[in-house]
């Protein structure tokens, strides 16, 4: 069987759409609908069916798939062994990040990565949802993403994972509120506190639920918001309170904005990245997760000196 029409089965089986595949491959759709039908005389099974105006694989079609994508990656990792022993790191490599990931781990990695001589990093920034990062994975060699203890949202999706760190969330008070002279702060602290909260759906939410069941009181959120300057401003501005995460607020206005450790919930969130197996075994990509792993730790690292 071809190699690039077996890729062109396992895109469809990504993007599950001709169109997508078409325009993510550089094809027209009717040439890669005629690969395909190549592919499917080759295996001598239906590999697609009709659904709707759409195809779907079949369960021949999505073991092929599967079978595509253990010979990219085989592929891949033939390619890096080579790039391991002529000592080349050489390539581009895309990445995509949640804006405050970008703002605390990018700079740094960047900087580091502009000393590897022909290694390029292309970076952008996108803020999705929990359950849409996977997707992005077809489209940039590495993905940033984050999810809350417990959560695993892209599980199953036979997708590389790299744990990068953990950051814990606290909760943003102004300076002068009644809390802001404690240590920590516990879900009984904040009954009948109103909250700035993230938009529904968004993985802090979950967090609130948690407040709630253990505060055994109801929590009122007056506004929603996903850019969190903008749930920084309303707490400087004494509007409400908001979960905050530690690493990455703004930390412009410390005399007017506190932090506190959330004790007696799962308060934290787990920043990773996430990669399609065979792009994880690029010697260009591996240099630069391990350049984001370094940045990740003088982050927390630095955050572990400060009282």
């Amino acid at each position: 069987m071809d190699v690039q029409r077996l890729e062109l089965l396992r895109e469809l089986a990504e993007r599950h759409s001709i169109t997508e595949v078409a325009r993510a491959t550089h094809r027209t759709p009717s040439a890669v609908s005629q690969q395909l039908k190549v592919l499917e005389r080759e295996a001598g099974l239906p590999l697609t069916e009709r659904s709707g105006r759409g195809l779907t694989l079949t369960d021949a079609g999505r073991a092929l798939a599967r079978s595509a994508t253990d010979v990219a990656v085989a592929l891949a990792r033939a390619r890096a062994v080579w790039d391991e022993f002529r000592n080349d790191a050489t390539g581009e490599v895309s990445l995509v990040t949640f804006p405050t990931a970008g703002e605390m781990l990018l700079p740094g990695a960047v900087r580091s990565i502009a000393a590897v001589p022909g290694l390029i990093v292309n970076c952008t920034d996108k803020d999705p949802e929990l359950s849409d990062f996977p997707a992005l994975t077809a489209e940039y060699d590495i993905v940033l993403a984050y999810s809350l203890r417990g959560q695993l949202p892209w599980g199953g999706r036979g997708l590389t994972v790299v744990p990068l760190m953990t950051e814990p969330l606290d909760v943003g008070l102004p300076a002068d509120h009644r809390l802001a002279s404690r240590s920590w702060i516990t879900p009984a602290d904040v009954i009948g506190e109103t909250w700035i909260g993230a938009p529904t759906g968004y993985p802090f939410e979950r967090i609130l639920h948690q407040i709630e069941q253990k505060a055994g009181s109801q929590i009122t959120v007056a506004q929603q918001f996903a850019d969190l300057r903008v749930i920084e401003a309303f707490v400087v501005a004494g509007l409400g309170i908001a979960l905050v995460p530690r690493y990455t607020w703004g930390g412009d206005q410390p005399s007017r904005l506190v932090l506190k450790p959330l004790r007696g919930v799962d308060a934290e969130r787990q920043i990773v990245a996430l990669m399609r197996p065979d792009r994880a075994e690029r010697l260009a990509v591996r240099t630069v997760l391990e350049v984001l792993r370094t940045e990740a730790a003088r982050v927390q690292a630095k955050h572990a000196l400060i009282p």
